[in-house]
């Protein structure tokens, strides 16, 4: 069982001992379903399907979330793929989904796209994320690092970067590098707050694949790599992450923004055709709404505040 269903399921089991307790057989001040409240609950079964793409660093959450739907309605299938956030753009604009995961703004160039193939869209903010710069447990000398020494680190300068041209008193070891893909969402955010919109360094690795980064820098002493604070969670056994200017990324750090300038917010973004034409589009966006703090949470990352929450909910509902 995965962890958000049994920290999932082991609420509801609490609420539903609870009911029990406060509402018996015997208690008369729970009145009995009515044939209408029966009916009304009947109504309430949708069916249908939903598509969606995206964010591998969204993912986490938008698959607790699917699977957590699937409890309440069954008869609706909700189906997220994973090409990144560049990827998924690709196929919302080409109208193979309904909504996309994104760990980034969408691009400009992404808007008149949208706005080419007749594509109306609703941004939603669903969790906040801190991206994670992790290094081998046994690197004793690049725990601390500046934003500066992370630029001078990832930058492509032509050179075979070596720990010691960071630091003199650090080893004479070649740096090896570990990135999110160029499709990725992660990968444009460090790109765009570190390496300045500069080329990152022609040696790294890229993969889509956040756990293809994980085992690479966990064989390789010399490895850095970078991804969302979830993946760091999961993996923190057989990783060091590392603080930036003196701040590690916590729930704490990342929600007040003083893990800066890698606290970010993640997105969803969904077609306004599909919340107004289709019902199971409109409920499974609601039902995201109302959960994603607390499945963001449980999976690793930082809820927003209640109130963000209420504005997308009230952005939804002037969708229909």
């Amino acid at each position: 069982m995965k962890k958000w269903q049994y920290l999932t399921s082991t609420a509801l089991l609490g609420s539903a001992l609870l009911l029990g307790a406060c509402g018996g057989e015997g208690d008369s001040s729970q009145p009995a379903k009515t044939g209408t409240d029966q009916a009304q609950a009947a109504d309430a079964q949708l069916a249908g399907t939903v598509a969606g793409d995206g964010s591998s660093t969204v993912a986490p959450i938008t698959e607790a979330l699917v699977e957590e739907y699937a409890g309440v309605q069954k008869d609706v299938r909700v189906s997220v793929g994973v090409s990144g956030t560049g990827g998924g753009f690709e196929k919302f604009i080409n109208g193979e989904t309904d909504f996309t995961n994104a760990s980034r703004p969408i691009k400009e160039t992404e808007k008149e796209k949208l706005a080419a193939a007749g594509i109306d869209f609703t941004e939603f903010e669903l969790a906040y994320d801190g991206l994670s710069v992790v290094i081998h447990p046994e690197n004793t000398w690049a725990k601390e690092l500046t934003v500066d020494q992370l630029k001078k680190i990832w930058v492509e300068d032509g050179t075979t970067k070596k720990w010691s041209d960071i630091d003199p008193s650090w080893p004479a070891e070649e740096i090896v590098f570990y990135s999110p893909g160029a499709d990725s969402g992660t990968y444009d955010y460090f790109d765009e707050v570190i390496l300045d919109g500069e080329d990152i360094v022609k040696s790294a690795t890229l993969s889509e694949d956040d756990n293809v980064l994980v085992q690479g820098i966990t064989a390789d002493k010399n490895a850095i790599g970078y991804f969302g604070y979830a993946y760091y969670l999961e993996n923190q056994n057989k990783l060091q992450v590392v603080t930036i200017d003196g701040v590690e990324p916590t729930n704490e750090t990342i929600e007040s923004g003083e893990y800066s300038p890698l606290s970010r917010p993640l997105f969803i973004y969904f077609k306004n055709s599909a919340i107004k034409d289709n019902e199971a589009a409109y409920d499974f966006m609601k039902f995201s709404l109302e959960h994603a703090g607390e499945m963001a949470e449980v999976v690793g990352y930082v809820g927003l505040p209640d109130e963000k929450y209420d504005e997308g909910l009230k952005k939804l509902e002037g969708l229909k």
